[in-house]
Order: structure tokens, then C-alpha cells, then sequence
């Protein structure tokens, strides 16, 4: 049986810190899906389609990522690509009391599906979305947080 894992977010945009998780979980997994979820409280900076083709483009060489938008539940969503692990990452010890809500209520909602926490490498506990896009907006240089895929689009270079 494949070890299929889910890897949700907005990845409003996709940061240094989400490439770090998926990279490090690679060995963990046969197939990882980073599930670009569509959040209605959320107003996103980038289309969920751009979001979703970066990743593709970051992860054009490696066959076990796969990204897809979807809407609705998050266990819901993996029952749909028959995902048995949600993978999450962690920064500080906020993060872990926040996910483990969430942990909590999906192994509620179904036991047969287990969260993963990896923390992040030091050098990234910082780089997070909402920052990004603060820099962005106020055009200063986010260029340090994110992959190439990203400041090639944006053309920060």
C-alpha cells in the first residue's frame, strides 16, 4: 500500500519554509499531494492556479510531489486521494498548539487518517506567507524567502 500524504495549505505564496517541509518529508512518503486549499475567510495575494503551478514547477523533477487545489474539508479531501497522513509543519511552539487542534479534530473525524509535524529548519522558522506578502505589497525585496520558481515570476530579480 503507497503512504500517500497530504501537504494542505493557501501557500499564499509558497515560501522557502513550505519547500524545507516537503522536502525533508520526501524519504517519509511514496507520494506527497501539497493541497492548495481554497479558504473563504482568506482573501489570497496569488491565484489558487499560480500557486499550484509553482509547485509544479519547484517539483517538475521529483515524480512523488503533486499539487491540486481543492475546497472543503481537509480529511474530506484525503479520503478523495486516499491520503493517509496529513503532513504539517512546525515553527514555534504556537504552531504546535494551533495544529494539534486541528490534529485532534481530523482524528475525530477520521482516525484512520494521522498528522505529521516536522519542524523547520531554523534558517526558516521566520519566512511565513503573511511577512511575504507584507514585503511584497510595500515593495520591498522578499527575494530571501522564496524559491527561484516564485522570484522569477515576480520578477524580483
Amino acid at each position: 500500500m503507497q503512504r500517500i500524504c497530504l501537504f494542505p495549505g493557501t501557500f499564499d505564496p509558497v515560501t522557502l519554509g513550505h519547500t524545507d517541509i516537503i522536502n525533508r518529508a520526501l524519504p517519509l512518503f511514496d507520494k506527497i499531494i501539497v493541497g492548495i486549499g481554497i479558504n473563504a475567510s482568506k482573501n489570497p495575494m496569488f491565484s489558487a492556479e499560480q500557486r499550484m503551478q509553482w509547485f509544479k514547477e519547484i517539483y517538475s523533477s521529483e515524480p512523488k510531489v503533486e499539487s491540486a487545489v481543492y475546497d472543503g474539508l481537509t480529511i474530506n479531501y484525503c479520503k478523495q486521494v486516499g491520503a493517509q497522513f496529513i503532513l504539517r509543519g512546525i515553527r514555534y511552539v504556537s504552531d504546535f498548539e494551533y495544529e494539534k487542534t486541528i490534529a485532534d479534530a481530523n482524528r475525530t473525524l477520521d482516525s484512520n487518517i494521522e498528522t505529521i509535524f516536522l519542524t523547520g529548519e531554523p534558517k526558516y522558522t521566520s519566512v511565513a506567507s503573511t511577512i511575504v506578502r507584507d514585503i511584497l505589497r510595500n515593495r520591498g525585496d522578499a527575494s530571501p524567502f522564496l524559491p527561484d520558481a516564485v522570484i522569477k515570476t515576480l520578477k524580483l530579480t
